[in-house]
């Protein structure tokens, strides 16, 4: 019995050095990759010529004349008064320093923001937190601008994080936000939070800071200071025109609206004053809850959006409020800060597709989440059951390996609930904006794609299965067949696929991630086949006589081929995912429709699109073949990383006891998400979870 314990107690002892081992390693790649992004950000910023810099400063020393006189410089006269100095060093130092000034701001944030986290944290986030929140910030578009010269949002932010999360003292935390709000003074809302929350001394030294800092500016620069006050109504117009996109406040919204004059200012007022009262309220909720970090993310955030000029690099703040938690289930809590690092890393383009309809809201995504995480998320407090122990997830015990040399992915656990839908709209839009750009970025050199088209057209010759030619004529010459297949091959193509998601994600959602994983897989497995093989379509071949049927006559002797090229990479022809995704929607149809004639229905796409695909001269034979090769590795890599479709039900006896007929090599636990007592549906049952 003393040799079990003592070898259970080094067992014991090994685990814990282990998962050390793994999070000290994870860490240290997280920290490499903080590194990483900011060596990135320092180099584009650098290869700015270092004329340009002096000009974007336009501070007295680098330019006669006032702050404003080029409308470049977009800070307080306070703020010109602090930069001032730095106009005497030389330009290149200039560039390093600031740029180096501006990165270490960033990464003291980030471990500041990560020792603002409510108590008790789990002591692995905590230990990753720092570089994860370096990382995230780095990556995000504020500090993509911020490092632009003369702007000066990351600091003041470092400014009140240090007062409210670090700084002991009551009169030099006060101090640091009101040399915050008089670099940017939309921040002197952090006063009232200080106040509200019995931090009365600090409340009234911030205060009284402001007003000594914006009197010192009056004193030493009087006309740039009524040129920003007064003309400029708190530097509104400056850097740009208040209704640009880059104005992510309330303001520019309004503008961008169409509204203007007194209408525009009363709406204004009326809706700050909202966000404010709303704001200030949770904020102060939250701060009394002990979530202090996002108390001072929503503030930050009401703060941008009431301000007359809110431009994208001072909205770190919205990027501060992932520290918050929302939902009861454990498969929720991912959504809100997956949704916030999309939104703040990416252009909203991306995030939303070019519709007149959604204008609006890509317009001011960024001005949108500000709103949502002061007024709208519903955060959940401390006291919350769920706060620690949120509802879990279920998770199936997936079948054995059938190859017994291919274990199953341990990390790849068989989810059997709904996922979250705005999580899954807002992924699946920015796959398909991120496989577009990939898509229009792949090589797509005239001479390569053709060589690659006589290739194919030579193989196929060899086989006996150029039927191109032959299908392409007979179908022009007979017009209703033309039009049939240029609808089908214009329509379905998008519209099959994603009602078969919604079909599936609503009626059998273990199913939907089965086969949304699959289609994923083979998307990109055909993104590296038009990277690596530039492929010229029949239509696009000159001297070999095919007919555009869709896009109608080509200029074979313009490279650019006219206005098509605009709109995606000719030259992506191989593999061909119009017939990969219909074969997709026919092996899903066919395994999982209940009835033989929509079986039959799911096997007809397929094959309708590969004879339009052939027919509209937009695909080589060969083609429809590598679409079949990248969705059957598409099936088989999920098999492989998952395990069969159908999942072994779990009963409770067998949870207890850790047997039943997954238990077995090859098959992972159910996981400590499966709540005990309670059964686990096979996949692809119609109950709902």
């Amino acid at each position: 019995m003393a040799n079990a314990a003592e070898h259970s107690g080094a067992k014991g002892h090994a685990g814990v050095i282990g998962g050390d081992g793994r999070l000290g390693a994870a860490r240290l790649l997280l920290w490499a990759l903080a590194g990483a992004l900011a060596v990135r950000q320092a180099a584009v910023v650098l290869r700015v010529p270092p004329g340009e810099w002096l000009n974007a400063f336009h501070l007295p020393g680098s330019q006669a004349g006032s702050l404003y006189d080029g409308g470049q410089f977009t800070g307080t006269p306070f703020a010109g008064l602090v930069l001032k100095p730095l106009v005497g060093l030389a330009a290149p130092s200039l560039e390093v320093t600031w740029t180096c000034v501006t990165l270490l701001c960033v990464a003291a944030m980030g471990l500041v923001a990560a020792r603002g986290l409510p108590d008790p944290v789990p002591r692995r986030t905590a230990l990753l937190a720092a570089p994860l929140l370096t990382a995230l910030m780095m990556a995000s578009l504020p500090v993509r601008e911020a490092a632009s010269p003369g702007r000066t949002a990351v600091l003041p932010v470092l400014l009140v994080l240090l007062a409210v999360l670090r700084v002991p003292g009551e009169r030099p935390a006060g101090f640091l936000v009101g040399l915050a709000a008089a670099l940017q003074p939309a921040l002197l809302l952090f006063a009232p939070l200080l106040w509200l929350t019995g931090r009365r001394a600090s409340a009234r030294t911030a205060a009284v800071t402001f007003a000594g800092a914006t009197a010192l500016s009056w004193a030493f620069l009087p006309s740039d200071s009524w040129t920003y006050w007064v003309r400029h109504l708190a530097g509104t117009g400056l850097g740009g025109a208040p209704d640009g996109l880059a104005n992510q406040s309330l303001h520019g919204a309004l503008l961008r609206l169409g509204l203007s004059g007194p209408t525009e200012i009363l709406l204004y007022v009326a809706l700050a004053a909202a966000v404010v009262r709303f704001g200030l309220r949770r904020a102060v909720r939250y701060a009394r809850d002990g979530q202090l970090l996002l108390a001072v993310a929503v503030t930050g955030c009401v703060a941008v959006a009431l301000s007359p000029t809110g431009w994208r690099y001072q909205m770190l703040w919205v990027l501060l409020a992932v520290a918050g938690k929302v939902g009861r289930r454990a498969a929720d809590r991912r959504v809100w800060p997956v949704a916030v690092v999309l939104v703040m890393s990416l252009p909203s383009q991306v995030l939303l597709p070019n519709m007149a309809a959604l204008a609006p809201v890509r317009d001011n995504v960024l001005l949108l989440t500000a709103l949502a995480a002061a007024c709208a998320v519903p955060f959940l407090p401390r006291t919350s059951p769920y706060w620690r122990e949120p509802v879990p997830t279920a998770y199936g015990r997936p079948a054995a390996a059938r190859w017994s040399r291919v274990p199953l992915m341990p990390f790849w656990r068989r989810v059997l609930s709904r996922p979250n839908l705005l999580l899954e709209l807002l992924l699946i839009r920015v796959g398909y904006s991120l496989y577009s750009h990939i898509r229009a970025a792949a090589p797509n050199s005239r001479a390569l794609a053709e060589g690659n088209g006589s290739r194919i057209h030579a193989v196929e010759r060899a086989l006996g299965i150029d039927i191109e030619h032959a299908v392409n004529h007979a179908v022009v010459d007979t017009p209703w067949l033309e039009a049939f297949f240029n609808f089908y091959y214009t329509s379905f193509h998008f519209v099959v696929p994603l009602a078969i998601l919604a079909v599936l994600y609503w009626r059998r959602p273990a199913d939907y991630r089965w086969a949304r994983a699959s289609l994923g897989l083979a998307t990109v497995l055909a993104l590296i086949g038009f990277w690596l093989y530039p492929l010229a379509p029949p239509r696009l071949m000159p001297g070999l006589g095919f007919v555009d049927t869709v896009h109608g006559p080509q200029d074979l002797a313009n490279p650019s081929y006219g206005a098509m090229t605009a709109i995606s990479n000719q030259y992506a022809a191989m593999p061909s995912l119009h017939f990969g995704w219909s074969l997709w929607c026919g092996i899903v149809i066919v395994v999982l429709a209940p009835k033989g004639r929509q079986k039959l229905l799911g096997a007809l796409h397929p094959l309708i699109t590969v004879c339009a695909i052939v027919a509209t001269a937009n695909h080589w034979v060969l083609d429809a073949v590598g679409g079949a090769v990248v969705v059957a590795a598409g099936f088989g890599l999920v098999h492989v990383l998952s395990g069969p479709r159908g999942v072994q039900p779990v009963l409770p006896a067998q949870r207890a006891e850790g047997t039943g007929p997954g238990s077995g090599p090859g098959s992972g636990p159910a996981g400590p998400g499966v709540a005990s007592g309670a059964a686990v549906p096979v996949a692809g049952s119609r109950s709902r979870p």
